[in-house]
């Protein structure tokens, strides 16, 4: 591999006791014709060759376990592939396919099919038939839907689709019992079914980046999961079955439209980190204190994980809650927030925010927190609520920092001007005094 080798000779097929070839990272546009009369060839790596095309009796390598094929020019595939009985591992990721032969279907004893980075709009249902299929990627395609007989796959560990153009997935999904992994990222969900809390292994759940407004309340039943991600979502709610996913370490539901998180949460005992920032939250459940959390996020602007929380009860349905400075918050301005990235929000923010805004707005600004307080009634005194009012968005919170600093240096100038000023009164006492 990576020799410089324009050219693989005719010759080579003489070769017959090779078993092991890796031709990758040359650069060859072809394998010779005689390729195939190799048949003791085990394993097959051509890998990022510029390949075009194989040759149409690939099917007589017979004895082929692994042929790697990624990173070339491929548009199609032979229909003597179907031959490669004994094949376990087909990686035909990064190529220009745009189909898929219904005879793929014919590999059964294939454990990892890579077909990312390519141009396919379907899968034939075929692929239902390879019941001993380990791992299926076909992330970075142009995938509209799955068939229903992928449910037939039903060894399958690790089902990768992140970045198509799935809507929903099927039913089927539900059978697969063994699947630990699902990504389904960069798609376009409306909605997860509720199959989903079927596949009884799962561990990794990915669902970032689609249009899902909700949860099915199935997935409480993933009594394994211990890693689900929803972030840039649309979801308006989350449903309290959540909370039996008692497995659960991370969970992320970053950027989507939540205004609040049910206390069943803390039923996931096993929770450590919570992302819950850039939603619409006014509070938090109060049976969050009973986890053991490591890493709470509320903010992209979050300094640090984990803050202070102070109790209280919301005016509107009566149940006790937690609170603390930076909740509520007020939106940043129109315009300023949509294009953040997640890290270096505030110097974004500070960028485009002058410090005229800042005194405009401060003239009127309330306190963030107050205490009612009425010294002369004693039961009132005890009866003292916390007032919770809107803080400063952190981006105005850091500018006020800033204008305070100006001040402060103006300060400090205007008073190294005075001391200067004393300074020469006093020489010219001194000067005058000893004349």
């Amino acid at each position: 591999s990576s020799a410089d080798i324009p050219e693989i000779p005719e010759s080579i097929s003489f070769c017959r006791a090779l078993q092991v070839a890796d031709f990758s990272g040359n650069p060859l546009t072809r394998l010779p014709e005689s390729f195939p009369e190799l048949q003791n060839l085990t394993c097959l790596s051509v890998n990022d060759i510029s390949l075009q095309a194989l040759p149409e009796n690939i099917g007589n390598l017979y004895n082929l376990a692994s042929l790697e094929l990624r990173e070339n020019l491929l548009t199609y595939l032979p229909e003597s592939l179907a031959q490669l009985q004994r094949l376990e591992e087909l990686d035909l990721g990064n190529n220009e396919l745009y189909h898929l032969p219904e005879t793929i279907g014919a590999l059964f004893n294939l454990k990892d099919l890579w077909l990312d980075g390519n141009q396919l709009a379907e899968i034939p249902q075929e692929v239902g038939n390879l019941k001993n299929l380990l791992c299926l990627d076909v992330s970075e395609n142009k995938l509209e839907c799955l068939p229903e007989e992928i449910s037939g796959l039903t060894s399958l560990t690790d089902l990768l689709v992140s970045q198509n153009l799935l809507q929903v997935l099927p039913d089927g999904i539900g059978k697969l019992k063994r699947l630990s992994i699902l990504k389904v990222d960069q798609n376009k969900l409306i909605q997860l079914t509720d199959s989903i809390g079927e596949c009884e292994s799962l561990t990794e759940l990915v669902l970032t980046e689609n249009q899902l407004q909700s949860l099915p309340k199935s997935i409480g039943k993933l009594k394994k999961l211990n890693n689900l991600n929803a972030d840039r979502n649309k979801l308006t709610s989350l449903p309290k079955e959540v909370g039996g996913c008692c497995s659960l370490n991370v969970f992320s539901v970053r950027d989507n439209r939540l205004s609040r998180i049910p206390s069943e949460i803390s039923l996931a005992t096993e929770l450590h980190v919570l992302d819950v920032a850039g939603n619409r939250l006014t509070y938090l459940p109060l049976s969050l204190t009973t986890l053991k959390l490591k890493a709470l996020w509320l903010s992209d602007n979050q300094s640090q994980p984990l803050l202070t929380f102070q109790t209280d009860t919301d005016p509107e349905t009566g149940e006790k809650i937690l609170t603390c400075v930076l909740l509520p918050q007020m939106p940043s301005e129109p315009g300023c927030q949509d294009n953040l990235p997640r890290c270096g929000a505030l110097e974004s923010l500070v960028n485009e925010m002058s410090d005229e805004t800042w005194n405009e707005r401060a003239v009127n600004r309330v306190s963030a927190i107050r205490f009612l307080e009425d010294e002369k009634d004693e039961e009132d005194n005890e009866m003292r609520t916390l007032l919770r009012r809107a803080t400063p968005h952190p981006g105005e919170l850091k500018n006020m920092k800033k204008t305070v600093e100006n001040l402060r240096n103006d300060m400090n100038a205007a008073k190294g001007l005075d001391s200067n000023k004393n300074e020469v009164n006093n020489a010219i006492d001194r000067v005058t005094t000893s004349v």
